[in-house]
């Protein structure tokens, strides 16, 4: 074998054999689940909120529960949340919808 692969094999299987690459990789793996944890939170607060607004209203407009559902829920859901937000979608699915919301009243 030439002398310049053995030299790379050598210094691959080195690096990928010291701690510090392992370190370095697991730091980063870190990053990411608290990254996905952050928004599994703040995708759990912002149905919760807009959720209970609407169930609380009565009613919802499309766009709105496009809005929720599609936007906010699903990719929610399918990071692995799941608990209250379930529970509240499944109250806004039953909400009437309405074309258009009412009127903004400016004082």
């Amino acid at each position: 074998m030439e002398l310049w692969i053995q030299m790379f094999i050598t210094i691959t299987c080195s690096v990928i054999a010291s701690s510090g690459f392992w370190a370095y990789l697991q730091k980063n793996l870190e990053k990411k689940d608290v990254k996905t944890e952050m928004l599994i939170g703040l995708g759990h607060d912002r149905i919760i909120y807009l959720g209970l607004c609407y169930i609380e209203r009565g009613w919802i407009t499309q766009d709105e529960y496009e809005n929720l559902n599609d936007y906010l829920y699903k990719p929610y859901f399918k990071m692995g949340g799941n608990g209250a937000a379930k529970r509240i979608m499944q109250e806004v699915d039953k909400l009437p919808i309405r074309n258009r919301a009412l009127p903004i009243s400016r004082n």
